[in-house]
């Protein structure tokens, strides 16, 4: 079409109707280069990162993906979606394995250890014991000074004797490494007193001595009859009238407690308490005490016990320790059959720690006090610490003795004679530094007040004068010899 054509053409559109414009064409721009997109996201806070979408080619090029849901995450967050607990990433829920509960587990219970140790080491009570100040202490401190008896018969006053400390031995390097309240270190002895059905008279009266730095045990043993003229107003003098007719301005526990300690020399660091009926209770709570018999004991008609290995009950131990009608050598016999008693109830101690172990034994402890079968001023650790001690002995390293002496006869004020236990001294002082003063000087016979009632050059006999045996041996001991006089009538040939 040239210019006139269109010019023409132009003119007659002009006249008639109005044309509609064609519509322009999408051109399509030609570019080799690459084409980048920037996606702008919403709104964002200060401190939120934003979510930039570089796309690099054409957009019908790129693979489709998503729009993922943008959610706020704080300063410290991380972002990204949060997937539920137990989830794992393809969205299954992750099995939780043995250890991580067993992790779980034992980080809670040393987690309440750690709180309940903490707290029962806080000075959150107050500890009070005559003599001493008061003074703020944990729990655990409070139980272990704990004495749940001592009100019976009360504490021990500070002993007024002489201790003479051999400074050579007992230096200030010198330990025995067990931390108890003694009055020697080295030593810590025990006054053992059993009463009879009245709980008046103490018819067996043990020093235990527990030798720690050497690690033995020794006793000795004072026979009731003993007189003690200066430590009771009992007409008979005896020494199991010492607890209830001594000298009245003390404690009765403390009346045999000054006995002993000036007539022998050894220093009481603490006592135990019981009367024949609470024996029962002691040996049937650990089982019975096996025993091999010679031939029957009958305390009475109605009381036997059989020969043979027996295991005793607790009211068969109360006649075998108290039974003496038929010893030859009467209140000596029962002494000395008491021994066995003595071995074979340490023997089952020592089988109870072996078998079912401390902490059985200790549940008897905790029995015997809760039941208040004894008496005593020793705590519970202080108790706890013997019996461990104790548990560790060997049998050949327990030795028993018994104080020398004869039988006499005193005549009392009121013109009655008694039969009574004269002490012989000189062989008693020998024996107490030989074997009960470890730690001390020798005592010589001015230090003790033991009255003799047969002059040392007149003894009749010395047959008590040499006891002493140990634990290995009373295993093996027959019984006291018996009178034959003094068998029951329906016995008799």
């Amino acid at each position: 079409m040239n210019r006139e054509e269109l010019n023409k053409e132009l003119n007659t559109n002009k006249t008639n109707a109005p044309r509609q414009p064609k519509p322009l064409r999408r051109l399509k721009r030609v570019d080799e280069r690459p084409r980048t997109t920037v996606v702008l996201n919403e709104y964002r806070g200060l401190h939120e990162s934003p979510s930039i979408d570089i796309s690099i080619g054409d957009e019908d090029e790129r693979p489709k993906r998503a729009p993922e849901q943008q959610t706020y995450h704080g300063l410290h967050e991380k972002s990204g979606a949060k997937r539920p607990a137990g989830e794992n990433k393809s969205g299954s829920k992750r099995k939780k394995s043995r250890k991580d509960i067993l992790v779980k587990i034992t980080s809670v219970v040393l987690s309440i250890a750690a709180i309940i140790t903490l707290c029962l080491n806080m000075p959150i009570l107050w500890y009070k014991k005559s003599g001493q100040p008061d003074e703020r202490v944990s729990i655990l401190t409070y139980f272990k000074r704990w004495q749940p008896t001592v009100e019976i018969e009360g504490e021990l006053e500070v002993p007024t004797m002489e201790l003479n400390v051999d400074t050579e031995i007992v230096n200030e390097e010198f330990t025995d490494g067990l931390d108890l309240p003694q009055l020697v270190e080295g030593q810590y002895t025990v006054l053992f007193l059993g009463f009879d059905e009245d709980v008046e008279n103490t018819d067996v009266i043990w020093i235990c001595q527990f030798d720690i730095a050497a690690a033995k045990l020794h006793i000795l043993q004072i026979p009731r009859d003993s007189s003690m003229l200066y430590y009771t107003s009992n007409p008979t003098t005896k020494m199991n009238s010492v607890y209830a007719w001594g000298d009245p301005e003390v404690s009765n526990i403390q009346r045999v407690v000054n006995c002993v300690q000036e007539c022998f020399g050894i220093p009481i660091d603490a006592y135990i308490t019981t009367a024949c009926f609470d024996i029962r209770n002691i040996v049937d709570l650990i089982g019975g005490i096996p025993m091999h018999l010679d031939n029957e004991i009958i305390y009475e008609a109605d009381k036997i016990i059989p020969a043979g290995d027996v295991t005793l009950k607790g009211e068969e131990a109360e006649w075998f320790v108290r039974f003496r009608h038929e010893w030859l050598q009467g209140d000596i016999g029962r002494v000395q059959n008491q021994r066995r008693f003595m071995q074979a109830a340490m023997k089952k101690l020592l089988a109870i720690v072996k078998d079912e172990g401390r902490l059985k034994l200790y549940s008897y402890l905790n029995t015997i006090y809760k039941n208040k079968w004894i008496a005593t001023n020793m705590s519970v650790d202080d108790l706890s610490k013997l019996a461990d001690f104790g548990s560790t002995l060997e049998m050949d390293n327990v030795s028993v003795d018994m104080v020398p002496g004869e039988d006499a006869e005193y005549i009392a004020a009121d013109g009655v004679t008694y039969s009574i236990y004269s002490i012989h001294k000189r062989a008693t002082i020998d024996k107490l530094n030989e074997n009960f003063r470890p730690y001390q000087y020798p005592m010589l016979l001015s230090d003790s007040n033991i009255v003799e009632f047969v002059d040392e050059a007149n003894y009749s006999y010395d047959l008590y004068d040499d006891m002493e045996t140990n634990f290995e041996e009373l295993e093996h001991a027959t019984e006291p010899l018996r009178n034959p006089d003094m068998k029951p009538w329906w016995k008799e040939d």
